[in-house]
């Protein structure tokens, strides 16, 4: 049975370690084999976890993680051609209902479930951060290829405050910028989403009159009655909108704006500096976050000069057991695989490969 290790997750806070011991634990591994897997993280998955009788799962949940996942599974089945892994992005909030009503065998969400949503779920929840990646601010304006905005100019642009491209609180943020007289088209989330969740946790954060007058979830209502606001499901249709109309700005991962070649705009963080979102930026955004014990870390206004201000961890959400054995090793394989081979491949699909200094941290204090 896949379970988790209570002794040890009470000890160790990294989820790398966590995650390889209690896999290694529940089929009968010593877990002094972790610092070996953790140094080599080119393993032989193959060999690890031979998998002789065809075995499926069936995974639904957030569009933000798909791209690294569907990478990620295809190698798998590459590696095991018996075991086949069917991932379906269809929106956090529907890979947690799901996941909740027990008819997928995993699930997958930006935000991680509270504790409410835990105790609906009869096998029990074990939440793991796979990877993080940043949330960006994509946007189509002609000839615009740079632009900044601080953190009270994008919060009124989402509240339908600012609505024009050549506003005076956008143009006196960008004086070297032709802005032009086009009106500004919101594009948001029409689906439960994670992104819109992380997205409006931050924007909450950062200003109190978001706060009250819209909040933050998976769903949100949008105003809609002070600018134009428009609609997509999942990360890859609010791109496609942001890429077909002129003067669209919306929020995506950034994966997703990386591989359609659109411009992204530097925010401003908390320490008061503009900043590009890259790997390097969101990754000295974890270093400034030390996850909990329950593994539920909100990046919501992280702190650091250089920190890029809206990153968040992408979690799987798995059973404490399964009854079938064949798909409780596969779930063992698969996590493993994410978090050590399949590491390897998040920077290039625009995610953040987790750091190896909180996973040696870790081993090292237990």
């Amino acid at each position: 049975m896949f379970k988790t290790v209570k002794s040890i997750k009470q000890t160790i806070t990294s989820l790398s370690i966590i995650t390889l011991v209690a896999a290694l634990e529940s089929c009968g591994g010593n877990p002094s084999d972790v610092k070996t897997i953790e140094s080599n993280p080119q393993i032989d998955i193959a060999s690890k976890f031979p998998i002789e009788e065809n075995v499926s799962l069936i995974g639904t949940g957030g569009s933000f993680p798909a791209p690294l996942y569907q990478n990620w599974f295809a190698q798998i089945h590459q590696s095991i051609p018996n075991l086949q892994i069917d991932y379906q992005s269809m929106g956090s909030g529907t890979g947690v209902r799901q996941f909740t009503m027990g008819i997928v065998d995993f699930g997958a969400s930006d935000v991680a479930m509270e504790d409410a949503e835990i105790s609906r779920v009869d096998k029990g929840v074990y939440m793991l951060p796979i990877t993080a990646g940043s949330i960006v601010i994509a946007y189509n304006v002609p000839g615009i290829t740079e632009l900044k905005l601080s953190r009270e100019v994008y919060v009124d642009i989402f509240s339908g405050k600012i609505t024009y491209w050549d506003d005076p609180k956008i143009s006196s943020l960008n004086p070297n910028q032709q802005l032009p007289n086009l009106p500004i088209t919101v594009v948001h989330r029409s689906d439960g989403s994670g992104t819109t969740g992380v997205f409006t946790k931050h924007l909450s954060t950062i200003s109190q009159q978001w706060e009250t007058d819209i909040g933050q979830g998976r769903s949100v209502e949008w105003p809609i009655t002070t600018g134009k606001f428009i609609g997509g499901k999942r990360n890859a249709g609010v791109t496609a909108l942001i890429q077909q109309n002129k003067g669209a700005i919306g929020y995506i991962e950034y994966g997703y704006a990386k591989n359609s070649q659109l411009p992204t705009a530097l925010l401003e963080n908390a320490s008061g500096n503009y900043i590009e979102a890259n790997s390097e930026t969101a990754s000295k955004t974890l270093e400034a976050v030390s996850l909990p014990d329950n593994l539920r870390a909100f990046i919501t206004d992280p702190q650091g000069e250089d920190s890029y201000p809206i990153v968040t961890y992408t979690w799987i959400l798995a059973y404490e057991s399964y009854d079938d054995p064949k798909k409780a090793i596969a779930m063992e394989t698969m996590i493993e695989y994410a978090l050590t081979e399949g590491q390897n491949q998040s920077k290039a699909l625009g995610y953040i490969t987790l750091p190896l200094s909180v996973r040696k941290e870790s081993s090292n204090g237990s």
